[in-house]
């Protein structure tokens, strides 16, 4: 590498931090976040590492700290539901997205090869940047600043509902009724009819003490996941 290209690497680094407000105290570190192993491999005079190890690190603390987070906002919510929503945050496609909103493609380090195909833009490299950028700033500067760069560029998009698709409708009126500060929401079991192989249970959910849906089904499950989706369906259709 040139010493003009070193300067221009270094200038891209250094806009980076300003942009997303963070200063690293070993730029080392950061170049090694984006050091793809086919750069590595084309610069072997000089002692650069590659991000895999920083990559099986971020992966780690991502899943620690994304599960701290969801922990504590959804405390109704149950380990099968936490798992499949955090499953649906830390997934290659949302770090995919994560990455390509904060321009990381521009900043990685390629081989020549690996850049005349298209790596600069192929999805599982630019996830695992974003595990190996995880990586390094809590390295660099521990779980905190971590948990404080998630809180500007992940978690607000939890809260919007950018991942209710994998919720269930019990967990998305949750969800909607935390996000508006509206209050509890309880279920009641209103009637159980039928014989015992063949059961039927009637639900309501209220909010506030008002009825928002109910719902019929099999089981006492089926009757409050269905009144939770006639629920979900009076909610959204409320004028704004």
């Amino acid at each position: 590498m040139s010493k003009t290209d070193h300067a221009k690497i270094r200038t891209r680094f250094r806009e980076f931090q300003e942009r997303i407000g963070i200063k690293f105290s070993n730029e080392k570190l950061l170049w090694q976040a984006f050091t793809h192993s086919s750069y590595v491999n084309e610069h072997r005079k000089k002692p650069h590492e590659d991000n895999e190890r920083l990559e099986f690190l971020g992966d780690a603390v991502l899943e620690l700290t994304v599960s701290h987070f969801l922990y504590n906002k959804y405390p109704m919510m149950s380990e099968g539901e936490l798992t499949k929503l955090r499953a649906a945050i830390v997934c290659e496609p949302s770090l995919v997205t994560l990455a390509n909103e904060l321009s990381f493609g521009d900043l990685i380090l390629l081989g020549k090869g690996e850049e005349l195909t298209g790596g600069r833009t192929r999805p599982a490299l630019l996830a695992d940047v974003f595990e190996a950028f995880i990586g390094a700033l809590y390295l660099d500067r521990g779980f905190e600043e971590v948990i404080a760069f998630l809180d500007r560029y992940v978690f607000p998009k939890v809260k919007t509902g950018a991942f209710s698709h994998v919720m269930d409708y019990k967990s998305q009126l949750q969800e909607l009724v935390q996000r508006d500060g509206s209050g509890d929401i309880e279920y009641r079991i209103l009637q159980e009819k039928g014989p015992a192989h063949n059961r039927e249970f009637v639900s309501q959910v209220t909010l506030r003490g008002k009825e928002l849906g109910v719902g019929s089904g099999k089981s006492k499950k089926e009757a409050e996941q269905q009144a939770a989706q006639r629920a979900l369906e009076k909610l959204k259709s409320r004028p704004k």
